[in-house]
């Protein structure tokens, strides 16, 4: 290889849809960062990055994209980043995790790119049109450019300026909503209302962008999960968003909600609880034709998914199937659930096996530790995500 020590500045997250996608910062950590649910950026001052820096790092990116083109022709591959390049570049020494993450990139078809970190709408206009457009000369093979933003930020754009960023390339926008009730995001520290959310996704909408609204189930708590369910619903029906993606809530000992919880004034929602507030939410969804996605591992159903208005009494039929789980049933699918080994109610019955060793593990706790000893454990699982 000509540079084996090619590497250039990533973030340290990504949406778990994003796994395929070239990663790129633009920003570092987050500007708000008051959010008292967020461990992420805690600890970590927010900085824009200089045009002239991220134009190197996509210049790096793209030396990166010739480099591994040139070992696929050495390697016989006809310039295919194949399984064999692939394995090549993953078992050689020396290769910055850059280099590794665009190999996968090209090897999983070179269509997407998310832009990181938290809130990149707040670079100004011009340096951010001046990136993608430097961004989509390196690489026009590029379908679809994505980024984080807040609400916040997006009612501070013009829906001219945003159609300029769309224009450049930029076509997908991903906001936590997170919730939709005033109460709840003021003593959240959001930043933002429930007006707020909808004039921003809105705006994105009339900009030409694909929208994504993350949503938090369990983020109100016992004290104000039917608010929390029905305001959001109200505000996601306002905007009919493309997609809606559940991320439900867990709350690390480094965040701020963690003492509120410690001092008892928030109380964490059993799984029990939180199938109620999603079909409570899926119920209230009306008029709309997003796409709602429940694609990560701390959600309760995997298979909440599904298109409005016509998968609605699918989804509401998955959330039903788990509440008429008897009690030996639901323990062992949410014991299985957070182990990473059911993703639907459906797979208790797929594999007998599995359900007999899940099943043995869940009495052997309860006789050690009762029944609050399988809650803790179900909890310490959980908590492995964060």
């Amino acid at each position: 290889m000509n540079d084996r020590t090619l590497t250039f500045e990533q973030g340290p997250i990504r949406p778990p849809n994003e796994a395929r996608s070239l990663l790129l910062r633009f920003t570092r950590n987050c500007p708000w960062n008051r959010c008292e649910f967020c461990p992420v950026y805690k600890g970590r001052k927010f900085s824009l990055r200089s045009v002239a820096d991220i134009k190197q790092d996509i210049q790096t990116a793209r030396d990166i994209y010739d480099d591994v083109l040139q070992l696929s022709w050495r390697l016989g591959s006809d310039g295919r980043v194949d399984d064999r390049v692939i394995s090549d570049i993953f078992n050689r020494n020396g290769l910055s995790s850059s280099y590794k993450s665009v190999a996968s990139w090209i090897y999983y078809g070179t269509q997407a790119c998310f832009l990181q970190d938290a809130d990149n709408l707040i670079m100004p206009v011009d340096d951010l049109v001046e990136a993608l457009t430097f961004l989509k000369e390196k690489f026009p093979m590029i379908s679809r450019i994505t980024t984080y933003t807040r609400s916040k930020t997006i009612t501070q754009r013009s829906v001219e300026s945003l159609k300029r960023i769309r224009a450049a390339g930029l076509d997908r926008i991903h906001i936590g909503l997170e919730s939709g009730y005033d109460p709840l995001l003021k003593l959240i520290k959001k930043g933002v209302t429930g007006e707020g959310h909808i004039e921003a996704g809105r705006r994105v909408k009339d900009a030409g962008m694909a929208l994504s609204e993350y949503v938090m189930p369990g983020l109100g708590g016992r004290e104000m999960s039917k608010g929390h369910a029905e305001a959001t619903a109200a505000v996601l029906n306002a905007i009919n968003p493309d997609f809606i993606r559940l991320r439900s809530l867990r709350v690390p000992r480094r965040v701020p909600l963690y003492q509120r919880l410690e001092a008892g004034t928030f109380t964490m929602l059993s799984d029990d609880e939180l199938a109620d507030e999603l079909h409570l939410l899926i119920s209230s969804l009306n008029g709309i034709t997003s796409t709602l996605t429940s694609d990560h591992i701390m959600n309760l159903l995997e298979d909440l998914k599904g298109k409005f208005p016509e998968d609605k009494p699918r989804m509401l039929a998955a959330i039903e199937a788990y509440q008429g789980l008897d009690d030996v049933d639901r323990l062992v699918f949410r014991v299985g659930r957070r182990g990473g080994a059911y993703q639907s109610t459906k797979d208790l019955q797929r594999d007998p096996q599995t359900y007999r060793k899940i099943k043995n593990l869940v009495e052997q706790v309860r006789a050690e530790k009762g029944d609050a000893g399988v809650e803790e454990f179900i909890t310490e699982m959980s908590n492995r995500y964060i």
